[in-house]
């Protein structure tokens, strides 16, 4: 089926919740469909954690024509009691910067294909 992301297979350290929040942290107007290939999820996938982020309290959106732009509340505090005390703005500026920083390192790091 077209549009459905390679599975990842084994653990990982981040969530689900937690990459689709870092990719609307980097763009607030990112289409569902975009936040799904970022984060190798199916576009089901991403709506139902964008209902839960909204549910809590996490996110919230408004209606942009015909796209939707998310805001991020950053004093909200993580739900996991080993995080007790961060916030959301504590977790988005690590995975954020990392991102900008992991694109930028890639690409110059990247070899040349030969021609």
């Amino acid at each position: 089926m077209d549009g459905v992301p390679e599975p990842h297979t084994g653990w990982t350290f981040l969530t689900n919740h937690a990459r689709v929040l870092a990719a609307i942290a980097d763009n607030h107007s990112a289409r569902i469909r975009d936040i799904a290939a970022h984060c190798r999820l199916t576009e089901r996938a991403v709506q139902k954690i964008i209902a839960d982020l909204e549910h809590d309290g996490y996110l919230s959106h408004t209606r942009e024509g015909r796209s939707n732009a998310y805001r991020i509340d950053p004093g909200k505090v993580l739900r996991h009691p080993a995080e007790a005390g961060l916030t959301v703005a504590s977790l988005m500026s690590l995975l954020v910067k990392d991102e900008v920083d992991r694109v930028t390192t890639s690409a110059r790091t990247r070899p040349h294909a030969a021609t």
